[in-house]
């Protein structure tokens, strides 16, 4: 009898769980769906010029692989340190191609990026802060070059700071 009244429990227990659940992922879902109308009747604003210029494609991924940087030293710093990092590189598929050339030159902006950071710097750093390094440096290169980026961001894939 202590059995069935536990197997009753526990399966209430899982019942109001999955109950929770769906309406979690609900909720969460629901701000996602563009409102077809305001309360008022009126259609809703039309997105942004620059929501519609982007690509409905899923984005490509691109990765540069391996790349080896020697960390700045300190003064009286007698440890050589390094860092290995492999890049993901999000873009179009119809700008795929392009990157695809590109992948030298990026490699190159991340080593000179990434070689002027201190150890002591590099070891507290988040994944999000190199990558943001990275972006504003790829950003800059562009922009000085006067030519448009043929990808959206630059992430981290891998890490490794020794």
């Amino acid at each position: 009898m202590k059995n069935m009244k536990m197997i009753i429990a526990l399966v209430l227990v899982a019942v109001v769980g999955a109950a929770v659940a769906g309406g979690a992922v609900w909720y969460m879902s629901k701000g996602k769906e563009e409102p077809a109308a305001v309360a008022d009747g009126k259609p809703a604003k039309k997105p942004a010029k620059k929501e519609e210029k982007e690509d409905k494609s899923p984005p490509k991924y691109l990765t540069v692989d391996k790349v080896i940087i020697m960390l700045k030293r300190q003064p009286g710093d007698t440890l050589t340190h390094y860092m290995s990092a492999d890049l993901v590189i999000t873009t179009s598929e119809k700008k795929e191609k392009e990157a695809k050339e590109q992948l030298p030159m990026l490699r190159s902006v991340a080593v000179r990026t990434l070689s002027n950071l201190p150890m002591a710097t590099a070891q507290v750093m988040t994944i999000d802060q190199f990558a943001g390094e990275l972006n504003k440096a790829f950003e800059a290169t562009y922009e000085h070059e006067g030519r448009e980026k043929p990808f959206s961001e630059v992430m981290i894939g891998k890490l490794i700071i020794e």
